[in-house]
C-alpha cells in the first residue's frame, strides 16, 4: 500500500526540493572528486542547478514552487517531477510516466555524461 501524500506548504517545498538539488550536486561532485569525470555545476540562486558536461550538453533542474514540482530538462526532452511524498519521505515522480526523480536524473547524467551517478 502506497503512503499517502503528505500535503506540504511552498516554504517546505523549497526546503526539500533544494535538498534534492544539492544531494544531486554532492553526488555530482564526489563523482569529480574521486573518478576522471568532468563536469560543471552551476547553481542560479537557490531554484535552479545546471550541469554542463565535457560534450557541451546540459541538464537544466529547477522548481517549480507555485506547482510543486521539480522540472528536468536534458537532451531527451523535458520532464515534470510531481510532489508526491511525505516531509519524512520526499519523492517526485514523473507526472507521465511515475518515473522517480532521482532514478530520471541518473540515466540522463548516464546518457549524456557517460557515467553511473549514485543517488
Amino acid at each position: 500500500m502506497q503512503t499517502p501524500i503528505e500535503k506540504i506548504e511552498d516554504s517546505e517545498f523549497k526546503e526539500l526540493a533544494n535538498q534534492a538539488i544539492d544531494k544531486i550536486e554532492q553526488a555530482l561532485e564526489k563523482l569529480f572528486e574521486t573518478t576522471d569525470f568532468d563536469v560543471d555545476t552551476q547553481r542560479q540562486g537557490s531554484n535552479v542547478l545546471n550541469i554542463k558536461f565535457p560534450n557541451n550538453t546540459v541538464i537544466v533542474i529547477n522548481l517549480q514552487t507555485p506547482l510543486h514540482e521539480l522540472w528536468l530538462a536534458a537532451k531527451e526532452g523535458g520532464y515534470h517531477f510531481r510532489w508526491s511524498g511525505t516531509k519524512k519521505t520526499p519523492l517526485w515522480l514523473d507526472t507521465k510516466t511515475n518515473e522517480e526523480f532521482f532514478t530520471s536524473v541518473a540515466k540522463h547524467v548516464k546518457q549524456q555524461g557517460g557515467v553511473d551517478l549514485a543517488l
